[in-house]
């Protein structure tokens, strides 16, 4: 069970990863635009702060593309380094391609339990089926995310991990491990709020305020 952080901002990676709590990174091309940064910068501070696994968006217009892409990631930084295609045909191809050069690969865009399963055959690490999107198209993000798990447990896929990304809520991450997730991505201001119950802060109170009368008695 591991939670990444769906986010290119640094500062906040840096605060959540010192609670000890992340295990990792995912990037995309919008998050990367939102930092106002070049990809590599970001990716070389992250590795800097000690991730090890870091979601790196390839966008190319082939499979050779792509695949080269992936390689100058690889060279330049190393294990940490897990290459994110689409679930098209150039980015299944590409998938298998480095898979099988020992290359991590997280197919992303994932929308359907056959998505899932190509991407599983292509050889991918991660597959990310897109909890939110699915849910504003009229379809059951996390049931999406049960099913996969069910087919893999099925077929014995030990090797491809489901990583459940566009994430829109606190109950969302429960429910996605639940239901067989491997790994939730998240943004920050949801892995705060993760912290949070009304109970605890009850509780807390309570204690405060028992400690204060113990203490005005010593």
């Amino acid at each position: 069970m591991k939670i990444f952080l769906d986010t290119a901002d640094c500062e906040q990676i840096q605060k959540h990863f010192a609670s000890g709590l992340i295990d990792g990174v995912t990037t995309n091309p919008t998050l990367i635009m939102k930092s106002h940064r070049k990809p590599d910068d970001v990716y070389q501070e992250l590795k800097d702060m000690g991730l090890t696994d870091i979601s790196m968006e390839v966008v190319a217009d082939s499979v050779l593309a792509t695949v080269k892409e992936a390689h100058r990631l690889h060279e330049k930084f190393g294990e940490v380094t897990t290459i994110k295609v689409p679930c098209t045909p150039d980015g299944l191809q590409a998938c298998h391609d480095l898979a099988k050069e020992g290359i991590k690969v997280n197919v992303t865009l994932i929308f359907s339990q056959v998505q899932a399963i190509l991407a599983a055959k292509a050889g991918a690490a991660y597959v990310s089926p897109f909890v939110g999107r699915v849910d504003d198209n009229s379809f059951g993000g996390l049931c999406l995310v049960k099913e996969i798990a069910s087919i893999f447990t099925k077929q014995n896929v030990f090797e491809t991990e489901i990583l459940a990304a566009s994430i829109r809520g606190v109950r969302q991450v429960g429910r996605a491990f639940e239901y067989g997730a491997h790994i939730c991505t998240i943004p920050p201001t949801i892995f705060d709020k993760m912290y949070n119950h009304i109970l605890t802060e009850k509780g807390m109170q309570l204690f405060e305020e028992d400690w204060a009368n113990v203490s005005s008695k010593m």
